[in-house]
């Protein structure tokens, strides 16, 4: 028998076309995507690499895309059950493909990066394990793994780190400005904008399920969502997952249509972007980077002992730069071409 996802509707905006899901078609059939300058690209999954530590990347396309959540202001579309009010859909294009890690950050690359070679500590309070996510890193330690991996692999580093307070990174490290690079070639964390569209895959919907959407299932707080808990780890499944307390091993959910596993739930991840906790603006815009400065950055995706609503593609979060949490990972992204 054939594997069957669900097909649907077609989304044409400035950037591209976007083929979305709706009905049944099988697996032969891709998720299609007309990037910019209109030339047709095949899922991204077919294109990636894997560096020199063992990460796994998958190019995500340029594109166009509405970010945020419904607010049952249109009669197409009802509210997303869980939203907040700093959802506010907009228009967003991304004119620029870039490759994304297809897990976050694990303790194995983590510990081959920064301990092994004797420049950090072991941060994970979870689980310590190599194939659970790191955890417990500020974004300044996120920030400085990003700098490290980039050196070792001949790229630019997009961070420079000023009067950091001594601790090594993974035991606490603060610094006390950055200053980012806008012509850097090296890894880097994504922004906001490139995490909720890589999240999404092109789904319109709550979770971006790659196979089958329950509408009925509207459960936003600690019981069971059909739709999340086949993406990801959160409250409802924190003690029910055969893996015990905390972090859960990488990759064991379904991933979304763009190969991207845990992009919901699991561990929260660090973002670019400096964020006060205001609304988007309705206005479409063009590769956003948020705020210019600030006192939390982003974080996106929930995690583990998290509600439904906060796993939700749109749902943002915010934390200080130097928070450190069990929950509290991070991802990396790549511009392509380098």
């Amino acid at each position: 028998m054939k594997k069957m996802f669900p097909i649907g509707w077609l989304l044409t905006g400035m950037a591209g076309t976007f083929f979305m899901m709706s009905s049944l078609a099988t697996a032969a059939d891709k998720v299609v995507v007309i990037p910019l300058g209109g030339k047709k690209c095949t899922s991204p999954v077919e294109n990636s690499f894997t560096n020199s530590i063992g990460m796994t990347f998958n190019l995500i396309p340029s594109g166009t895309f509405t970010m945020g959540s419904p607010d049952g202001s249109s009669i197409w579309q009802p509210a997303e059950p869980g939203r907040y009010d700093n959802e506010t859909q907009h228009r967003v294009t991304l004119t620029k493909s870039f490759y994304m890690q297809i897990t976050e950050v694990t303790n194995e690359q983590w510990n081959t990066l920064i301990v092994d070679t004797g420049l950090g500590a072991k941060p994970s309070t979870s689980h310590t394990e190599d194939e659970y996510p790191v955890e417990t890193v500020t974004w300044y330690e996120a920030a400085y793994f990003a700098n490290r991996l980039s050196v070792v692999e001949g790229l630019y580093p997009c961070y420079t780190l000023l009067a950091c307070n001594g601790k090594v990174p993974g035991a606490g490290m603060e610094c006390t400005s950055v200053a980012i690079s806008n012509t850097c070639s090296g890894y880097r964390l994504p922004t906001e904008a490139q995490w909720e569209y890589a999240a999404r895959a092109s789904n319109i919907v709550a979770y971006a399920n790659p196979v089958y959407f329950d509408w009925s299932n509207k459960e936003t707080g600690s019981g069971f969502n059909s739709n999340l808990a086949a993406m990801g780890w959160y409250v409802w499944n924190r003690f029910n997952s055969g893996y015990g307390d905390g972090t859960k091993p990488m990759a064991q959910k379904q991933p979304n249509r763009w190969g991207l596993y845990d992009m919901h739930g699991n561990v929260s991840e660090w973002c670019l972007d400096w964020w006060d906790g205001s609304d988007y603006s309705s206005a479409p815009v063009t590769d956003p980077t948020g705020d210019v400065t600030g006192s939390y950055h982003v974080i996106r995706g929930g995690g583990w002992g998290h509600s439904a609503r906060d796993a939700r593609s749109a749902n943002r979060g915010m934390n200080s730069p130097g928070d450190r949490d069990d929950d509290l990972g991070f991802r990396l992204s790549l511009p392509l071409g380098q």
